[in-house]
């Protein structure tokens, strides 16, 4: 759902990417989410929104991405490792910054 913080070019694209979405086959509810975490994580790192994860800004955004991540987690390289460290932080998991990847994949739980 558009929100008040959004301007009108934020507002377009949000409703490009959920009819996109749905184009693709996923469910009203799913499109909106996806619509919605794009636009955002775009503000983020355009400087557009007020709070802003250190992941989102540093990250390529969903377009240049394309998908690469999103949905099957189990692929050949699975989440990155600054997304496992992310969960491991969210998780409150003891040593994690000396952790390789391999290591953080064991603590949170490959999923």
């Amino acid at each position: 759902m558009p929100q008040k913080a959004w301007g009108s070019k934020r507002e377009r694209q949000y409703e490009h990417v959920k009819e996109s979405t749905k184009d693709r086959g996923a469910s009203e509810g799913r499109a909106k989410e996806i619509a919605a975490r794009t636009v955002n994580k775009n503000r983020a790192q355009s400087g557009e929104s007020d709070q802003a994860s250190p992941e989102s800004v540093k990250d390529e955004s969903p377009q240049q991405r394309g998908g690469q991540r999103s949905g099957n987690r189990t692929g050949p390289q699975g989440r990155t490792k600054q997304e496992l460290y992310g969960e491991a932080r969210r998780r409150n998991i003891k040593g994690r910054s000396s952790m390789s990847k391999s290591e953080l994949e064991k603590a949170v739980g490959r999923d």
